[in-house]
């Protein structure tokens, strides 16, 4: 091969086109118009545009794929994981066009990427008829995965309209809109198998991978090998991967997911492609598997056996996401983006600092992976690198992802399974309490910057400090014999007092036993019980302060008149498309508490929104096609008090947090663990 073409974007190519570097392969890029200034734009050798924004109208379209790598001159096509990598109409048009298709025969894809051939192919049927009896049931796309097109149902009247939900998800993800049900198995450990195969009939079982951690039914933290599987299920788990790749003819690189419950292992599907946390494997092994695909498109052998592994790789996906408000997509500029990479530290990434997160893709920003002698080190090491990783912007799921690791189940990997956020996820986003005194650090905690075990009441003081310095640079000012009464400042719900000092300095005066050490308007050093701590500080003038690892948003002093809404208002909990209006809802319907009311499509899942209260429905700015923006006024629903009677409406404030928490309930944290995933 001499160019090749990744169907594909975001991180997904730049993973790839890494690999065609170091084999001396030129790179071709396709891109939407949503993706013009993307990382994997600007890092291949040649691009391709594609008209459009919508995946539908661009990386679906694989009549325009296959056209842009025949315009540039690519002699092969690598379709990377998610949107047509396990379209087999796809691989033949690639095929037709005279180019190398990289990965498996159409007609393997044909067998198992669509989970109902494959099932049908293992003997599993779907159910036809469900019935109370069968309840909890998962709907599922036939096609593609990573969430989208997956509903639990746990009541029958629900069922239709989540099969019609899943279906449109499932259609606008994958293009195809076929969606089965099959029973859903409760807080099992997803566990899957890494294959890879060549034309000459060898094909290589590379291990098992635990990706039980899972949110919206897409993993979070996966590791290889999978802890704690007694020896004879590991290695029936190989065979059965093994045997399913042999009879289908299996070339290239494919997983087989398991889903393990009380010592057995139920099938779940074969995935025709690499996937996402294909790194851990790679590290584990010390091959690289994308490497090894194009080597077998090549038409080269592989060794007759795959290489010994080595200790244990433990990596977590970087999602601009808020899990504390149902993990709601964010979306903004990625002002700063560094990941410490000391020792055996790797980061597949899409973004660099500067780069934006829109709305139409998927809102992962990197995968961090650790490889060490053991998984204790691993999972350590893992945790203290994301800590210190700086990462501006948008809220992310860095500090779930820490406290994940440190969670003693995950610590240990005893007790591991899907349901695990579902049971922790609340504990793992608590807020710090707003009002305690600074607590005195632990002795020995925090890394060789100080950062680590730092208290977000401490981030505050570090962040007035930092502001309160910065003004003092540039308008002057200082002590004065007259005692003036404390300045104050409030982040998040701390709010923090000071005073200037005789020497230029500041004292703290709120919350009490913090001394200033040093301070400057990027760094602030401050002592708690004799131990320092130091602070990086930075603002990029959107009302956001990043002090440490923490992200404060700065409360203003007072209210603009302009952002109060009135009571009972939904308002848009993230920027993106309304796609359905509820049939038939039209101003002055009664609705009650719950009620779905229309659907935003953000980031390529689909989004329900809801009532927050029982009422009269007074106003709907929404209708199908609209875009919003974060905060958009969608519709408002008005109490109806009891006669002669009143009741007072919440305040403004509380109605938006309920708008934002209603905004999926389909995608609920006790659901979000669920028994797969697919790719991003």
């Amino acid at each position: 091969m001499g160019s090749v073409l990744v169907a594909n974007r975001g991180e997904i190519a730049c993973r790839v086109f890494r690999t065609c570097r170091e084999l001396g392969v030129a790179t071709v890029a396709v891109y939407s118009d949503a993706d013009a200034g993307a990382l994997h734009v600007r890092e291949a050798d040649t691009a391709v545009r594609l008209p459009g924004a919508a995946p539908s109208e661009t990386y679906l379209r694989g009549d325009l794929v296959v056209a842009a790598a025949l315009a540039a001159g690519a002699d092969a096509v690598h379709p990377g994981y998610g949107f047509l990598s396990e379209n087999a109409d796809f691989a033949r048009a690639v095929l037709a066009a005279g180019l190398t298709w990289i990965g498996p025969p159409p007609e393997a894809i044909e067998a198992m990427a669509s989970k109902t051939r494959a099932k049908e192919l293992l003997g599993i049927a779907p159910l036809a008829d469900v019935t109370e009896e069968d309840l909890p049931v998962l709907v599922k796309a036939a096609a593609g995965g990573g969430g989208r097109g997956m509903r639990i149902v746990r009541e029958l009247a629900l069922l239709e309209s989540e099969l019609v939900s899943a279906s449109a998800e499932a259609a606008s993800a994958f293009g195809d809109g076929e969606v089965f049900v099959e029973p859903y198995v409760e807080d099992g450990r997803h566990v899957e198998v890494q294959l890879l195969g060549d034309a000459h009939g060898t094909v290589w079982a590379l291990g098992t991978r635990d990706c039980s951690l899972q949110r919206r039914h897409q993993k979070v933290i996966e590791e290889a090998p999978a802890p704690g599987l007694p020896a004879a299920l590991e290695a029936s788990l190989l065979d059965t991967a093994v045997r399913a790749a042999k009879a289908v003819g299996y070339v290239g690189a494919g997983t087989v997911e398991f889903l393990v419950a009380d010592g057995r292992a139920h099938f779940l599907e074969m995935n025709t492609r690499l996937q996402v946390e294909h790194p851990v494997t790679e590290e584990v092994y010390g091959v690289d598997l994308v490497a090894l695909q194009i080597a077998v498109a090549e038409g080269r052998a592989l060794p007759p056996e795959p290489p010994s592994p080595r200790g244990h790789a433990v990596e977590a996906r970087l999602y601009a996401e808020d899990p504390a408000r149902d993990w709601a997509p964010q979306t903004g500029v990625l002002h700063a983006f560094d990941v410490p990479r000391e020792g055996r530290v790797r980061v597949d990434t899409g973004y660099v600092s500067g780069d934006g997160i829109g709305v139409h893709y998927d809102p992962m920003l990197a995968k961090v992976t650790v490889h060490a002698a053991t998984r204790a080190e691993a999972v350590r090491k893992l945790a203290h690198v994301l800590e210190r990783a700086r990462v501006h912007g948008p809220v992310t799921n860095r500090d779930l992802l820490v406290a994940s690791l440190r969670h003693p189940e995950c610590a240990t990997g005893e007790g591991l399974d899907t349901g695990f956020y579902g049971r922790n996820l609340t504990a793992l986003t608590a807020p710090a309490p707003a009002s305690a005194p600074a607590p005195a650090p632990a002795p020995g905690d925090g890394d060789g910057d100080g950062e680590e075990g730092h208290d977000e009441r401490l981030a505050a003081v570090a962040a007035a400090l930092a502001a309160a310095t910065a003004r003092r640079g540039r308008f002057g000012g200082g002590w004065r014999n007259l005692r003036s009464q404390d300045e104050s400042r409030t982040y998040g719900g701390h709010e923090v007092r000071y005073r200037p000092t005789r020497d230029g300095g500041h004292e703290v005066t709120a919350p009490a036993g913090i001394r200033v050490a040093a301070a400057s308007p990027d760094r602030v050093s401050l002592e708690v019980a004799g131990v320092v701590r130091h602070f990086e500080v930075a603002e990029y003038g959107d009302g956001v302060v990043h002090a440490g690892r923490h992200r404060l948003t700065a409360r203003p002093r007072f209210t603009d008149p302009r952002e109060q809404t009135a009571p009972g208002s939904l308002l848009a909990p993230m920027p993106g498309t309304v796609v359905r209006v509820a049939d038939g809802l039209a101003v002055g319907d009664r609705v009650t508490a719950g009620q779905p009311l229309l659907w935003l499509e953000a980031m390529k899942m689909e989004h329900r929104v809801t009532a927050p209260a029982s009422g009269t429905l007074t106003a709907l700015h929404a209708a199908p096609g609209r875009q919003v923006e974060v905060g958009a006024l969608l519709a408002v629903v008005s109490d109806d008090p009891p006669t002669g009677a009143t009741r007072d409406h919440p305040p403004a404030g509380a109605a938006q947090d309920r708008a934002a928490t209603g905004a999926a309930p389909e995608h609920t944290p006790t659901e979000a663990a669920a028994q797969e995933e697919k790719t991003a």
